[in-house]
């Protein structure tokens, strides 16, 4: 080996330690290992989800990678969950912490066995954002690993997905199904391995990695059970290696302006929102000083060209047909819209990638020309008014309806909110109100893909608004509006709206507010209490721990830096 290229070398030398390195033997590292990095490869294999039934192949072709290259390679696992399983049921709570756990995991043993460099492989929503906070906050030479898309299903001669079936659902309900329809869409939906197939989160967060420069170019768009997967993660393996040797760590890669590419990308393609409560809590990790009007200022000035799912045409597979993430980036490099002296993790800067990038197929019909977007800024949009002084975030790719306002519908529960659904007690204009769903208030801040899928699926996607403090899938489409802070379990003003009250939102003004005096509002102040915390496990820890979605729900703002303005009110513990 030319140089040590071990960061914590000094753990295995000298005699007093010859117990950490006895340790390491019984799990067959060698003399000559002790010479090489170690390079830990973080797994999310699960049978709990198809998104990473198959990462355990994948973890071994990283393995394979950083061997070859010269490093000594250790494999271990994480948690996943699946928010597919889990929507619409009191488990979707436990969605948002994993992303936290998965980090904490991760930073808890590369710190504990002094590991060199990491290749985290996630495939799931929470395990892309989780591998890169825990990249950041544990500072090694890294790359992420995207376990890959899934397939599309079929019903019928077309092409279906996950949310196809949530939209049966209220199809069913409206009787314009019948129950061996939905059957065979429940059936085909999912063919196999794989994240779910749109531009839904963990497309969405992968193609926000790859912008970044985290992951190898190419690696978002590369379908899950493919050869092409594989060696992306066994390249992966050996570009950690390639880091150490030339010392480039995550904070090379992770600057304002890699932020600012994957903001560029995630508004390109009509990504999940998501990405922007994923992003700040990386950028969080990451030091880098990331806000709600930075998502506000790209949005403005970048547009949508892909014409992919939920409100498009096409999923990840037909993107990768035509030349992938890489294409797309390509297209916004040349245009201007890209940072192209960003660091990635191959060594080499963003321009230089993009360079060798394959263009887009001739003739395709995914990504679309600048002079005929589907929108010309960006479909994610930043919402304030004194519904949400904080802000709220709106998802408005294929959406007709610029400005909507009706009365107020007000639940606390998702439960109570979709059973008012499905016996259609809400009419059209409607708003309808989902609160205590924050990230406190839940806990957890859950997705409403069932409500808004129902929503869909019998025709009022456009005719009624929803609203919550909570959070919305990357599969969610529709008039909807999420994140809406500050939430109502810490006295924002959600909180204090009532049945009946007109409600407007207008994503041309970005504007979302309630139409109720300031002294109405102030007596409803006085009047109100906030419900006590939830206090038992996993659970208990975030709603006591966790801060405001504006500033991405990370668990550790106040250990950084001072409360933030929405969390002053006093809660009851």
């Amino acid at each position: 080996m030319k140089k040590d290229l071990r960061i914590n070398s000094k753990v295995f030398d000298g005699a007093m330690k010859a117990p950490n390195r006895a340790m390491l033997r019984a799990v067959g590292v060698t003399d000559e290992d002790f010479k090489k990095p170690m390079i830990g490869v973080a797994s999310t294999w699960s049978e709990v989800t198809p998104c990473n039934i198959h990462i355990h192949d994948l973890a071994v072709s990283a393995k394979s990678g950083a061997r070859e290259a010269g490093g000594v390679p250790l494999v271990f696992n994480t948690i996943t969950v699946s928010d597919g399983i889990s929507m619409g049921t009191e488990g979707m709570r436990y969605s948002l912490p994993s992303r936290d756990l998965i980090a904490d995991s991760i930073e808890t043993v590369v710190g504990a066995e002094s590991l060199d460099g990491l290749v985290a492989i996630g495939g799931c929503d929470k395990n892309i954002p989780g591998c890169l906070i825990a990249i950041a906050n544990s500072g090694v030479p890294a790359v992420f690993a995207y376990g890959g898309t899934i397939a599309p299903g079929n019903y019928n001669g077309q092409d279906i997905d996950i949310v196809s079936v949530f939209e049966g659902v209220g199809q069913h309900n409206n009787g314009d199904i019948n129950d061996d329809s939905l059957r065979k869409i429940e059936c085909g939906a999912c063919p196999g391995a794989g994240s779910c197939g749109g531009m839904y989160t963990a497309n969405t967060m992968a193609s926000a990695a790859e912008a970044m420069g985290m992951s190898l170019p190419g690696s978002s768009s590369n379908p899950a059970e493919s050869s092409v997967k594989q060696a992306d993660c066994k390249a992966a393996g050996a570009a950690v290696y390639n880091l150490l040797e030339k010392g480039i760590y995550p904070k090379d890669i992770m600057t304002k302006e890699s932020f600012e590419n994957a903001i560029t990308v995630v508004q390109a393609l009509g990504g999940s929102t998501n990405a922007i409560l994923h992003l700040l809590a990386i950028a969080h990790a990451a030091e880098i000083d990331l806000t709600m009007d930075d998502f506000d200022r790209i949005q403005k000035t970048v547009p949508h060209i892909a014409d992919l799912k939920p409100s498009g045409k096409y999923v990840m597979q037909d993107l990768h047909r035509v030349g992938g993430v890489q294409a797309v980036m390509k297209v916004l490099w040349k245009a201007g819209y890209l940072h192209g002296g960003c660091m990635t993790v191959t060594g080499k800067t963003l321009a230089e990638n993009l360079a060798e990038a394959p263009d887009l197929l001739k003739g395709q019909v995914v990504i679309m020309p600048f002079d005929n977007p589907k929108r010309k800024d960006g479909p994610l949009i930043v919402l304030k008014g004194n519904l949400s002084p904080s802000g709220a975030v709106a998802k408005m790719s294929g959406v007709k309806v610029t400005r909507h306002s009706g009365p107020a519908r007000v639940f606390n529960t998702e439960k109570e909110a979709t059973a008012a659904v499905m016996a259609n007690e809400i009419n059209d204009g409607d708003v309808l109100v989902i609160r205590y769903v924050g990230p406190k208030g839940g806990p957890g801040m859950p997705e409403m893909l069932s409500i808004s899928a129902i929503l869909v699926g019998k025709g009022m996607d456009e005719k009624v608004a929803l609203l919550t403090d909570g959070r919305f899938s990357g599969g969610t489409h529709g008039l909807v509006v999420g994140h809406i802070a500050p939430e109502a379990q810490t006295g924002g003003p959600i909180a204090l709206l009532k049945e009946g009250d007109i409600v407007t939102i207008d994503s041309v003004l970005q504007e979302i507010s309630m139409d109720v005096p300031a002294e109405e509002l102030a007596q409803r102040r006085r009047e109100w209490t906030a419900p006590p915390l939830y206090k038992k496990g996993v659970l208990g820890k975030y709603a006591h721990n966790v801060s405001c979605s504006s500033k991405g729900a990370v668990t550790d703002y106040l250990n950084r830096e001072q409360t933030a303005p929405e969390e002053t009110l006093v809660l009851k513990s």
